[in-house]
């Protein structure tokens, strides 16, 4: 088998830095896709991803795919001729679809008996006859939601393609793609190589570059910078924090990364650091660094794209750069502290949350209402809870949190102490955006959770009310977020409240008649669905989740217990026994009228052992299941209970449920219905199919 090495590589514009790492690795997996589809086998694939460039290089790719032996059916052989003899109609319009003569075709066995068939040999899809559609295919798959075009071309890419590398071995002429034709001619570092790279050989792609002053490797070159930026920290000494959207982002923007370490007058430390952090990250994609207790010291490092022969006036620029921005941020932060934050409320009046649910005055009040009854239902502080609230969107109408929107929260914990308020009302006040995403720390303190709570209620209960879920791909208000970070909060921070009470009080808040008349209860749908999805990330399988679900149950702490004590519980081998057992009692007692009244289960109507021994077990296992379930301790209560397995498979082995006499009927599918109650008491474990998910 033939094979050689292919390079693909997309010379361009300088490429957004956010989304190079996912057109990297698009670009890859359709290139790699293309030669699945078409048979070609291959060997290692590596990615490559510079502002300048997309590359992949794969190893030993088949020249050819192996020919295919394809079988064609046409009509049963019976009725391959007629009674004279001769082809039949059916043998001849098949033959004629197949562009041979009926004399050419052949009897095959199949499961089906005999058919007339034919039986051809197809090459195998050669390499060089299909890289330009491959190649093709891939750049059109690319997640690019707004292409461009550039000069008088029709063409349209992300950015302005220069130079396409095609290489399948040294044959580099395989037609045009984006416009260009394809050849064997890259480029090096924007300032520091002049003219074009001949590549002899694909397999010469990363050094030839690095020679050039080009990285290719993202990872690689993430490595340099994050090792260069642990160096420049060491020697202050300080300690660089490497954010690493910051790092995929920087390691985005530069193709030979150099880096410098500056600094910034130490009077900004007055500022909040959270403000100046913000305007190194954000606007010049510096890393910060931190002393010995984590306070920001008046450095940073920045990644150059180019090897300095004079590194100091680097520095120096960088440097003032940054300066009119910090001073920006102190301005601000000066200016904001003469009016006090409750002073601000009623400009919130001139800001509008949604067209329907009215201002961030409207929003304000609201939370003012039902922070203060979250608090009263959690026994936390009830006036901070609503003092927090009151102020919590104040700081949205401050110039910093204007000029830098990720300081909403934060700029308001700081002007709160600075206003002489409550430490747990300025926590809260940071805290109340807790979580910001997956994985995010939780509000710390019961005002910060209260307050939490409260806005993300207000959201969910109002837009849903009003019509406008999420849908699809679409979430404007990140309402599946925000209903992550309730449950979240509920069963991390161990707030044992009722999910249906919290919503029915958030929609409580709104003027009658703004909402749609079944909005909580669609509410409550959705938060749950969400929960079933936490579970499965959590690899617990949803048939677990359905026993617990099949409750009705309203209380996330309580149905995160019940979940992971069922999903203890499956994996004992008494189980599936007893899940089958319960699918069985349940089938039994759904077929009686709905309006059929159990008796108590009499001892006298007892006549058989087995019916006598599982209500003996289950008096002894109820007490015990009755002592765990009043500790909350749910598995310990499904593990006494798993004991009942084998009187229970006695009493279905050996006794007639439905007996003739009504009397011992009634008093079995009492027996019974104690049984299922048993259980039920958790979950119901009829809903359990072991082993599956």
């Amino acid at each position: 088998m033939t094979t050689e090495t292919l390079l693909v590589e997309l010379g361009t514009e300088e490429l957004p830095p956010k989304a190079l790492k996912a057109l990297a690795l698009a670009f890859r997996d359709g290139i790699t896709l293309g030669l699945r589809q078409r048979e070609l086998g291959f060997g290692q694939v590596q990615w490559f991803a510079t502002p300048r460039r997309l590359a992949v290089l794969i190893s030993q790719v088949q020249l050819q795919a192996a020919e295919r032996q394809l079988e064609l059916l046409g009509p049963p052989a019976e009725r391959a001729r007629d009674a004279a003899g001769d082809w039949s109609p059916a043998a001849r319009g098949f033959a004629d679809k197949q562009g041979v003569s009926p004399d050419e075709l052949l009897v095959i066995e199949t499961p089906k008996g005999e058919r007339l068939g034919l039986r051809r040999t197809l090459a195998g899809a050669a390499t060089r006859d299909c890289l330009n559609a491959i190649i093709n295919e891939s750049i059109q798959q690319l997640p690019i939601p707004r292409r461009m075009r550039w000069g008088a071309s029709r063409v349209e890419f992300v950015r302005p393609v220069q130079w396409v590398v095609a290489m399948l071995g040294s044959d580099c002429e395989h037609g045009e793609i984006l416009g260009l034709a394809t050849g064997n001619r890259t480029r090096g570092h924007r300032f520091h190589s002049a003219g074009d790279i001949v590549l002899n050989r694909p397999e010469d792609y990363v050094a030839e570059l690095a020679r050039a002053k080009v990285v290719a490797d993202y990872d690689q070159r993430q490595q340099m910078i994050r090792d260069q930026v642990a160096t420049e920290a060491s020697a202050l000494p300080a300690t660089a924090v490497i954010d690493q959207d910051l790092l995929d982002e920087v390691t985005a923007l530069v193709e030979w990364p150099v880096a410098l370490t500056g600094s910034f007058d130490e009077r900004f430390l007055e500022v909040p650091a959270e403000a100046l952090i913000s305007s190194m990250k954000e606007h010049q994609k510096y890393f910060h660094l931190v002393d010995e207790q984590g306070r920001l010291v008046p450095r940073f490092i920045t990644i150059a794209n180019i090897e300095s022969t004079d590194p100091v006036q680097v520095i120096a620029g960088n440097e003032r750069v940054i300066r009119p921005r910090l001073a920006d941020a102190a301005f601000f932060f000066d200016s904001d502290r003469k009016t006090p934050l409750a002073e601000r409320v009623p400009q919130l009046e001139k800001i509008v949350f949604q067209q329907q649910l009215g201002t961030l005055h409207d929003k304000t009040r609201r939370l003012v209402a039902l922070s203060g009854a979250l608090a009263e239902a959690l026994d936390a502080p009830v006036e901070e809870a609503r003092r927090a609230a009151l102020l919590s969107k104040t700081d949205l109408v401050t110039e910093m949190v204007l000029e830098f929107s990720d300081m909403q929260g934060v700029a308001g914990s700081h002007y709160a102490l600075a206003d002489g308020e409550a430490a747990a009302v300025a926590a809260a006040l940071a805290q109340q955006y807790w979580p910001r995403h997956a994985g995010d720390r939780l509000p710390e303190t019961p005002t910060a959770c209260v307050l939490a709570l409260a806005d993300r209620l207000d959201s969910l209960v109002g837009l849903f009310g009003i019509g406008q879920p999420p849908t699809g791909s679409k979430d404007p208000f990140a309402l599946r977020r925000a209903s992550l970070a309730v449950l979240r909060i509920l069963v991390e921070k161990n707030l044992d409240l009722d999910l249906r009470d919290c919503l029915d009080l958030a929609a409580g808040q709104y003027p009658q008649g703004t909402l749609a008349a079944d909005t909580t209860g669609q509410v409550f749908d959705y938060m749950i669905e969400r929960f079933r999805a936490w579970f499965e990330d959590e690899q617990i399988p949803v048939a677990v989740f359905k026993a617990v679900s099949a409750r009705h149950l309203s209380r996330p702490v309580d149905i995160q217990r019940r979940v992971h004590a069922v999903h203890a519980f499956s994996q004992l081998p008494q189980a599936a026994a007893l899940a089958t057992a319960n699918k069985r009692v349940a089938n039994i007692l759904g077929q009686l009228d709905t309006s059929y009244e159990f008796d108590d289960v009499s001892t006298n109507l007892l006549t058989e052992p087995q019916e006598k021994a599982l209500l003996c077990t289950m008096d002894t296992l109820g007490e015990a299941s009755a002592e765990h379930l009043a500790e909350g301790d749910y598995a310990a209560a499904l593990s006494s209970l798993a004991e009942l397995r084998e009187p229970v498979d006695a009493f279905f082995d050996a006794v007639l449920v439905n007996a003739d006499d009504p009397q011992l009927r009634g008093n079995r599918l009492a027996l019974l219905k104690r049984l299922r109650d048993l259980f039920l008491q958790v979950a119901d474990i009829s809903q359990l199919v072991v082993g599956k998910s």
